[in-house]
């Protein structure tokens, strides 16, 4: 399951654009942090692997350190901290077949009573559609058909065999449709990225109120490491929704996935 992920240093170096003592720091820390992981101080290393998230925005490159990250706290047993962490690297690169199998793995060992409820199953594969390339490839395989579109729709328009005539127009409405969803899918990936409104439960065991205040009802427990939804605030407390689930919890018992 735990498979350490490394980072090119080039092509963090041209990424980040940082200065040549800067990067020089930051390349010593992420080194320390994968040697602590390959020894086995893996509470260590995810000190490390926070420095370096606090110490610079590393841009889609992040996902490789939320991963290892990840994969530190999973080996120590913060199973919370462990899912918010792959949750993140998967916001970022939403194809990574490691930190979905290490997320999905994860997850199974919640231990928790709550009913997620059903998904319609054509929204599990638009969803996993989805979550196969980032929002940007979305955009331009959206773009590349609309151009494909448009150059079929001069072939229909300006040529005079009736073959290509056909070809072009069938290949202009084919390329149009796709096209849009693909932009579809951009949108969607895009909005998941950048979703605010979804956390992890970072406390063992959290009783979920019926009314924001203490003296609320017990309705549901969550434990460490299921995902929430928060649909509203009032004061430190958040209501949120779990399944066909809602209650009220207090925020600090919860971390966001979007910062």
């Amino acid at each position: 399951m735990q498979r350490l992920v490394s980072i090119s240093i080039l092509g963090l170096l041209i990424f980040v654009g940082l200065s040549a003592q800067t990067y020089d720091a930051i390349e010593s820390t992420y080194e320390s942090a994968n040697a602590q992981y390959n020894a086995g101080n893996f509470a260590q290393a995810a000190q490390l692997y926070e420095q370096l998230l606090d110490s610079a925005d590393f841009g889609d490159e992040q996902a490789y350190i939320y991963y290892n990250l990840g994969n530190a706290y999973f080996r120590v047993n913060e199973l919370g901290k462990s899912i918010l962490n792959y949750e993140r690297c998967l916001r970022l690169q939403p194809g990574n077949k490691d930190a979905r199998y290490n997320l999905e793995f994860a997850q199974s060992k919640i231990i928790d009573n709550i009913d997620q409820g059903n998904t319609f199953f054509l929204s599990q594969w638009i969803t996993t559609l989805r979550n196969t390339q980032t929002y940007r490839i979305w955009m331009w395989l959206s773009i590349g058909l609309f151009i494909l579109c448009l150059v079929s729709l001069l072939v229909f328009l300006f040529t005079r065999p009736i073959a290509l005539r056909k070809t072009g127009f069938h290949i202009a409405w084919l390329a149009f449709l796709f096209s849009l969803c693909s932009l579809a899918l951009a949108t969607a990936a895009y909005n998941h990225r950048n979703d605010k409104n979804e956390a992890i439960v970072m406390q063992g065991i959290v009783n979920v109120k019926s009314s924001p205040d203490r003296s609320g009802t017990d309705l549901f427990t969550l434990h460490e490491g299921t995902k929430v939804r928060v649909s509203d605030r009032v004061g430190e407390w958040v209501e949120i929704r779990v399944g066909d689930n809602i209650g009220w919890l207090r925020e600090d018992n919860i971390e966001y996935i979007v910062h």
